[in-house]
């Protein structure tokens, strides 16, 4: 990067813009007010910032590649997009409307708020998550833009540039994306799907080093599905304990689980390794546009410190915050919103995922993993059945040309040969979907010798 010297010439303490040069170092001056002999003539050099060349998300670099147009006499049925408001059968309960509505009429969010939030709405989320094994204050709360920035600034606070983090492969594309825009470096450990996507707890435990900065746990997971165990987290834990390596717990789906009583959050369950705890509004509550996230800090044996909180303190500062109007809005909808409404929405979302996983299962040469929470399904395709295509991508690719089915590559989480459902559409158009996706499968199959059909 360059470096720049203002010359000065002339004996005034104040001299005029005539004298002020402005230089390159080592190259020179680059251009002069004044007129001179030897002075180069003046040119325009704006470059993108190296930032902004690192960044790069994976999905939309492979979706928008993807040159194909949808089958012209199918309607398109889009299973990629993580929206679930996109069909509109899925909206946000009546009490959070209102919540926002009497938030907005009171003229009492107006304003800027604390770049960490209104004290008062983070004292609404404090009370909301803590309990005795986690216990929650106001001051462990900072409100964020979404969740993404939640995880943003976890790993800002967490990570400098050249050390390394840990994420789930597959997994959620913007750990990566932010992690090398920041200049971390990124390990994948591997999630296996013949274990309903638990951890592969050794793997994972060979990539920690000197440089190892935190370790990133979805539960529930995008785009899995799955639903870790309260065991298989204390494994985590002990892990993260052992190598004294803290926790990045992105746990925007938490509670989202199909099972009554199966989702348990990490902090709970740990004694000693520190965690901070991203969630928000826009998956439990169906209002993602709302852009409401929140880091929990917890740490009972002070490990993070002054030190860590100060720090999301100071970054929190670039944006001042997110939306007021929301966080006025909060004590309402965390207070009002019916029990009934959480419920349906599993009860949907579960239906979906049995009548997609049952669907699925009978398609030769398919493998679907069936979920346990979230909105997402994997399907593992097994490519040696479906030569004429060389990938993920490709299969995907010539399902929306032949049936406008539109499901994400799983190469877009850095797990090739699978590709991922999104669960929120309307009930009749994910059977359509899967009656598709059939006829797609049963076209291209080939089945090896002496075998009609390899599930």
């Amino acid at each position: 990067m360059d470096s720049y010297l203002i010359q000065v010439t002339g004996k005034s303490a104040f001299p005029s813009v005539m004298d002020v040069q402005l230089g390159r170092a080592g190259r020179g001056p680059c251009c002069v007010a004044g007129k001179g002999k030897g002075h180069r003539k003046p040119h325009w050099a704006v470059r993108a910032s190296e930032m902004s060349k690192r960044t790069f998300n994976p999905i939309r670099a492979i979706v928008d590649s993807m040159k194909v147009e949808p089958h012209p006499q199918k309607p398109l049925i889009s299973l990629s997009i993580g929206d679930p408001t996109v069909f509109g059968n899925l909206p946000t309960d009546e009490q959070v409307t209102q919540a926002m509505k009497t938030a907005l009429d009171s003229r009492k969010y107006d304003g800027y708020a604390p770049s960490t939030g209104y004290l008062s709405s983070r004292d609404v989320v404090a009370k909301y998550y803590s309990c005795p094994e986690a216990p929650l204050e106001a001051k462990d709360v900072i409100l964020t833009s979404g969740c993404s920035q939640a995880i943003e600034l976890a790993l800002a606070v967490l990570a400098n540039p050249g050390q390394n983090i840990l994420v789930p492969r597959p997994g959620f594309s913007l750990y990566k994306t932010l992690a090398h825009s920041l200049g971390i470096e990124v390990k994948f450990y591997d999630l296996l799907p013949e274990k309903s996507w638990e951890i592969d707890l050794k793997q994972m435990e060979s990539l920690v080093d000197e440089k190892t900065a935190c370790l990133v746990v979805n539960n529930p997971s995008n785009p899995c599905g799955s639903v870790f165990s309260k065991g298989h987290l204390q494994k985590i834990l002990a892990v993260a304990s052992r190598q004294c390596v803290p926790i990045l717990a992105d746990e925007i789906y938490a509670e989202m689980v199909f099972e009554e009583g199966q989702s348990e959050s990490l902090a709970k369950l740990s004694t000693n390794v520190p965690i901070l705890s991203c969630g928000g509004l826009a998956k439990r509550w169906l209002v993602p546009g709302w852009r409401m996230g929140w880091i929990l800090i917890h740490d009972r044996r002070e490990i993070f410190g002054k030190e860590i909180r100060d720090g999301l303190l100071r970054l929190s500062q670039r944006i001042l915050g997110p939306c007021t109007v929301v966080q006025g809005a909060l004590a309402h909808i965390m207070h009002r919103t019916p029990p009934e409404f959480y419920q349906n929405t599993l009860s949907f979302l579960k239906s979906n995922a049995d009548l997609c996983y049952s669907a699925l299962s009978t398609i030769c040469g398919l493998r679907p993993v069936r979920p346990s929470g979230a909105m997402y399904l994997m399907v593992g395709i097994k490519m040696e059945h479906f030569p004429e295509f060389e990938n993920d991508v490709e299969f995907t690719e010539r399902l929306i040309a032949e049936q406008s089915v539109f499901c994400l590559p799983a190469t877009c989480f850095e797990y090739p040969n699978f590709f991922r459902v999104v669960l929120t559409v309307p009930e009749d158009m994910m059977a359509e979907a899967c009656q598709r996706i059939q006829q797609f499968c049963e076209q291209h199959y080939e089945s090896a010798q002496d075998m009609e059909c390899d599930k």
